[in-house]
Order: structure tokens, then C-alpha cells, then sequence
């Protein structure tokens, strides 16, 4: 040991702040000495597994070594304050979609500021604009979705995510990732396990969760996107991985209120997915998330099951969408009963929007937000002013915010195909390409 840490000062200096961000390579929770000694005894031994290689690059050698000791002397403190952005999981596609509409000599398919002018990359614009976060959701295999669930944007891959988490880090942002599950939409209604994951039962079907997990966590490390914020599911306030689409009886591995059948079960996953994600991105901050505010009974027993059966997690994530769960009212009805019944946690906004245009949804509340982009920024003002007055709601994520159709017209050229509908509820209007005002809004939710 005499002989080998004078060198491995000197090799510290040029490793720097770049190293891996783990280095508990022994399991005990803590980053210390013995993570040093563990690393040196496998170079000692030869003795060659994932744990010893912490910096990633598929050796162990005197890198990981300075690698460890780099953890220990520069200790990560993880971001804490509050975050708002948007989910913008389709913003590839319509990049892509403009590109070639620009080259067929359509010269206006392009994001625009309120004013017009041209946006040259949306990530870095918003961050200009005072968002600081983004989200992006992740499917198993979205190859196998339906067309029309690719239709309306299931296409988000693990090469997708990562071009994506990759820009958002890079604009100084904080990057949430979604864990779908399933290879298309996961929600309250759809929870199908992926066909790949079709065969297993339930023990190796928690191994393979721990095992997808931690993989795509190590991949978005290498690729320069370590999230931030992980849902280790989406909507899952019934359970999730019910079983493979049109498998008989697949619905029958729900969770209901009033009913312990399957919550064991459905933990059991659970806790895998989080253990992947404390071990691969020890800073991240683990979400569950649930979409029940119009069922305030319901949302508290999801997460009272969530304490019982002892989950893991720091954030309680929450979709509210005021055209489906109800006006202002009952928004605070959920944030009440949450704020009062699990205190150690911090509630984010994980999906909300409204529309400036057409109506979306079963709820009319026209005469207090008009279908308008004055109405779509009076709707975001008053969220942001309910939000405010509770201190542990630490997020807002508008949801699928760069929808933008202008010049991509038509269903040739359009990203949603879906019977020619577009998603009036975005931050750009369709008419005109431009942001509407909802979107500066949002920077006020982090204002003191």
C-alpha cells in the first residue's frame, strides 16, 4: 500500500472531477478506504467483475483505483432545489421531420419564439427561457407497439433517450427519466408487460426489472446521461407489468383499494427497479408516480401501501391534467392529503397542461381559462400560485410541451398520425410555429 498511493496521488491529478460516480464496489452503502482496498485487491488477484471497474471503461486498473479515491475526496451534492420544464420525449422526431421538410424546400417548419424568431435548439432555448429540467419516458421495445400507439409518439428507445438526456445534461439541466415498463403507453388502464418479458413468472420477472434497470442506467452513465430524477414507472397507480397485452385474465394482477391481492407482488417489482437505481445513480432521486387526484382516497392508499410494504423512494409524482382530475380545488384537495399524511416526502407535478385552442378531455373550464394562449398562460399563473403555497411541491413538468405541426402540414409530413389530430395542449402553436406564453410562465414557479 506504501508503495502504490504516492503514484496514485500523482495519476489523481489528471483524472480530476471526470470520474465514475459510484465507487461503493464493496455493497456497504458507504464510499470509503475499504473501496480503495477492494479495488487493489482485484488488480492484485486479477480478479475481474463490474463492481471493481468504477470508471467504466472495461478494465480495472490503476484508473479505478484514483477513480474511488476521487469519490471520496470530492463528494457529489446532488441538485435540491426546485425543477420545471417539460416532458419532450418527441423532440427528436419533429427535428427530424423539419430537417427533411427543409429539405423538400419547406422552408417554415421550424420552432419559433413568441416574436418569430427562428429557435436554433430548443433544450438550450428553454434552459434561456428559466427552465432548468426536462423529462424523457423510455419503452422496453416500442418496435413492438401498435401503429397506432407509434402514431401517437411511442418510439422512445434506449438510443433515443440517450441522445436526448445526453443534450439536456449538456444545457446545464436537470434530466428526470421515465421508466415506462412496457413497450408501448403505461397508465392507469395499460400496464402490459413487454413481449420479450412475456414468459417469466413472477420471481424472474423481478430479476429481469432489476436487471433492465440497471443496464439502461449504466448505458445512459456512458453516454453522458445520468438522470437526475428516475419514476421507476408511469402512472402506476394500479401496479404495473400486468401481464403481455391480450393475455387472458392479464388485468387480474391489478391493485385496488380495499384489496391486498397483488400489492406484494407489485412492490416486490418495485423495490427491484429502486435498488437498481440507488446502486447505478446513488445521487438520483427515485419518484413513484401516480395519476389518482380525481380519486384522493385512492392516491393516499397507493402510497400508504407504498410505506406498509417499506418502497423506497424520495418523490411522490403526481399527473394533473385539470381536463381530466378537475379545477384548482381539487388539486389542493390531493396536495392537503398528501401534504398531512407522508411528510418526508417532496410532491412534484410530474405531467400537467392545457389547451390554447381546441378542448381536450371530459371537464370544461372555459369560462376560467379560455381555449386561447392568454387562457393557457392565466391557467399556468394560477397552478404555479396553488403550487406555491406548498413548500414541498418541488417540481413542474408541462407535458409533451415542443408539440409543433407548423409547415410539417398533412400527413405526410405530420409526427402524429393519428385520424390527422394534433395535441393542442404544447408550448408552440401549430398555426403558427411560435412559443405561446405558458411556456415563459413556467419559470416563475422557481421565483422565491
Amino acid at each position: 500500500m506504501r508503495r502504490i498511493i504516492p503514484f496514485l496521488f500523482f495519476a489523481l491529478v489528471s483524472l480530476g472531477a471526470s470520474a465514475a460516480v459510484n465507487g461503493d464496489v464493496n455493497h456497504d452503502g458507504e464510499v470509503n478506504i475499504a473501496d480503495v482496498n477492494a479495488v487493489i485487491g482485484r488488480i492484485l488477484t486479477g480478479v475481474s467483475d463490474e463492481d471493481g471497474d468504477v470508471d467504466g471503461n472495461g478494465e480495472i486498473n490503476i484508473a479505478d483505483v484514483n477513480a474511488v479515491i476521487d469519490i471520496i475526496l470530492h463528494p457529489q451534492t446532488p441538485y435540491d432545489g426546485p425543477v420545471v420544464g417539460g416532458d419532450i420525449s418527441m423532440l427528436t422526431k419533429y427535428e427530424a421531420h423539419q430537417l427533411m421538410a427543409l429539405r423538400y424546400g419547406i422552408k417554415n417548419a421550424h420552432y419559433y419564439d413568441t416574436s418569430g424568431k427562428l429557435i436554433d435548439d430548443v433544450i438550450t432555448w428553454t434552459k434561456q427561457q428559466g427552465w432548468n429540467a426536462a423529462r424523457v419516458r423510455l419503452f422496453v421495445n416500442p418496435e413492438n407497439a401498435s401503429a397506432a400507439d407509434k402514431g401517437q409518439g411511442v418510439i422512445q428507445n434506449l438510443d433515443t433517450v440517450k441522445v436526448l438526456g445526453r443534450r439536456i445534461k449538456a444545457a446545464g439541466m436537470q434530466f428526470m427519466l421515465d421508466f415506462h415498463y412496457s413497450d408501448s403507453w403505461a397508465d392507469p388502464v395499460k400496464q402490459f408487460t413487454p413481449a420479450e418479458w412475456a414468459g417469466l413468472d413472477d420471481e424472474a420477472l423481478t430479476q429481469r426489472v432489476y436487471e433492465y434497470t440497471r443496464d439502461c442506467l449504466r448505458e445512459l452513465k456512458a453516454a453522458g446521461a445520468t438522470p437526475d430524477y428516475i419514476q421507476t414507472g408511469n402512472e402506476i397507480s394500479y401496479g404495473m407489468l400486468w401481464g403481455p397485452v391480450g393475455t387472458p385474465n392479464a388485468e387480474l394482477k391489478k391493485c385496488y383499494m380495499g384489496s391486498e391481492d397483488n400489492w406484494g407482488r407489485f412492490t416486490t417489482l418495485l423495490k427491484a427497479a429502486v435498488r437498481a437505481c440507488r446502486e447505478e445513480c446513488p445521487m438520483a432521486k427515485v419518484i413513484l408516480h401516480t395519476e389518482r387526484i380525481a380519486k384522493v382516497d385512492i392516491m393516499y392508499n397507493f402510497y400508504s401501501q407504498m410505506r406498509s410494504k417499506g418502497v423506497d423512494y424520495d418523490i411522490i409524482g403526481l399527473s394533473y391534467y385539470p381536463y381530466y382530475h378537475g379545477d384548482l380545488s381539487q388539486l389542493a384537495a390531493a396536495l392537503n392529503k398528501l401534504n398531512n399524511s407522508f411528510l418526508d416526502k417532496k410532491i412534484m407535478i410530474v405531467e400537467t397542461g392545457y389547451s390554447y385552442h381546441y378542448p381536450v378531455g371530459d371537464h370544461d373550464y372555459t369560462s376560467i381559462w379560455p381555449l386561447t394562449n392568454e387562457g393557457q398562460r392565466k391557467f399556468t399563473a394560477d397552478l404555479i400560485a396553488k403550487l406555491k403555497s406548498y413548500p414541498r411541491v418541488k417540481g413542474l413538468f408541462w407535458w409533451f410541451p415542443e408539440a409543433n405541426e407548423y409547415g410539417l402540414g398533412g400527413n405526410y409530413w405530420s409526427v402524429l398520425h393519428v385520424n390527422d389530430a394534433w395535441y393542442n395542449a404544447g408550448l408552440w402553436n401549430h398555426e403558427t410555429g411560435r412559443a405561446t406564453p405558458a411556456l415563459y410562465e413556467l419559470k416563475n414557479f422557481l421565483e422565491e
